[in-house]
């Protein structure tokens, strides 16, 4: 068992989905001596914040900052929408979207959980149909509200939320559109308001590159006009007394002011790259890390090529071998943290993080850690996963920041 004070020399590779690396720059500037919340610096500090964020949503419509993790998010979103004995309807994807379930059984509200059934329902994303299907049948409109997950970090997919909406809008339906990106926002494409989506639910921990403790909810119009009906116990969460202080910068109660200096440079540093550069560096990792496990000869968690998730990979063990044993020959070997598989995926597979404060060196020791690791732990491999992703990064160059 590893001592508390246990410090190897070198770096420690931080490759799971979230939390990711946090740069040095939004580090040091979280450092900055903390200012009066109510003062008129942070007042310029907040409206700054406040219409930056909205440029990484999509939206033209406010974004509510919170001092929780995405979790309190999930409950803000389903707090101010919603009213005792609500009807949702969820699409099961993952780990996340069943612990966001779990979250609506205990608030009140009556949730009907829809899927692929088992294991391999895991494997894949939203079937958009299937939530048209379930719309159409309800004649009386009493679902208010439908929940899916954009990207879930369970299993790395990342669901067609353009394609829900549509579905929504097919059906003739008037439910709200619920969608949680905390593991996707600034990872993976997203648009709040040109797909629609009503209130857009993330986190400070992923491709923002932040420690966690800070969460989000972008809402529509039309989720603000639900808000003032809703009747779920509310006022940590309430959207009403945050968006009013938001007017000056402020907020109702104390936010967490270091943490928006590190959001405040890490917006600067998305903008400075080009938010679509960032997407796109996202997307040629991804593909590399994928060239490796085909390498590799092993199975990806996501089996349809057209939702892969550009934030992280997961890959499947044989069946006779516990993914989880292989992690942690891997981290008491090379210092080099996995993501663990989840729920129905406990055991089956690990998950690599590509996402944030990354670069081609870092993926290839990643990759090179897993090859070793597995190799260790007995895995049968075909070939090399390192070369093949080191050729696909050569062979694929990411244009030069403009």
């Amino acid at each position: 068992m590893l001592k508390l004070d246990f410090h190897p020399s070198g770096r420690h590779f931080l490759q799971i989905p979230g939390p990711s690396p946090v740069p040095d720059r939004i580090l040091r500037a979280m450092s900055l001596p903390t200012i009066d919340h109510r003062g008129p610096e942070f007042g310029a500090l907040g409206l700054e914040i406040l219409a930056k964020i909205k440029k990484v949503f999509k939206t033209e419509n406010p974004v509510v900052i919170y001092p929780a993790s995405g979790t309190g998010a999930w409950e803000a979103a389903l707090a101010n929408t919603l009213s005792p004995g609500d009807k949702v309807l969820m699409f099961e994807t993952g780990h996340f979207a069943t612990l966001w379930h779990k979250m609506a059984l205990r608030l009140g509200v009556e949730p009907e959980f829809i899927g692929l059934p088992g294991y391999e329902g895991w494997r894949h994303g939203v079937q958009a149909d299937m939530i048209e299907a379930r719309l159409e049948e309800d004649r009386d409109h009493e679902i208010q509200a439908v929940c899916v997950v954009h990207n879930e970090t369970s299993t790395g997919v990342t669901s067609d939320i353009a394609a829900v909406r549509r579905a929504i809008d097919a059906a003739g339906h008037p439910a709200l559109l619920l969608v949680d990106t905390i593991s996707g926002l600034a990872s993976a494409d997203y648009h709040h308001d040109e797909w629609g989506v009503d209130v857009t639910i993330s986190g400070s921990q992923k491709g923002l590159m932040l420690p966690p403790g800070m969460s989000f909810n972008a809402v529509s119009d039309k989720a603000i006009a639900a808000s003032r009906t809703a009747s779920l116990p509310k006022s940590f969460w309430a959207w009403d007394e945050i968006l009013e202080a938001n007017k000056n910068g402020y907020w109702p109660y104390t936010p967490n002011t270091n943490l928006l200096y590190g959001l405040n440079e890490s917006l600067d540093m998305l903008f400075d790259e080009g938010l679509e550069h960032v997407l796109a560096r996202h997307q040629r990792w991804a593909a590399g890390v994928r060239q490796a496990v085909h390498a590799w000869g092993l199975d990806i968690q996501c089996q349809d090529p057209a939702v892969y998730s550009p934030v992280l990979t997961g890959v499947v063990m044989p069946e006779n071998i516990d993914a989880d044993d292989v992690r942690k020959i891997i981290y008491e070997r090379f210092d080099l943290s996995l993501g663990t598989g989840l729920g129905k995926a406990k055991g089956k597979m690990f998950r690599i993080g590509h996402l944030g404060d990354c670069n081609d060196l870092t993926l290839v020791a990643t990759l090179g850690g897993c090859e070793a690791g597995m190799k260790l732990a007995g895995v049968p491999l075909k070939g090399s996963g390192v070369v093949a992703a080191m050729d696909y990064f050569a062979e694929h160059p990411l244009p030069s920041v403009k």
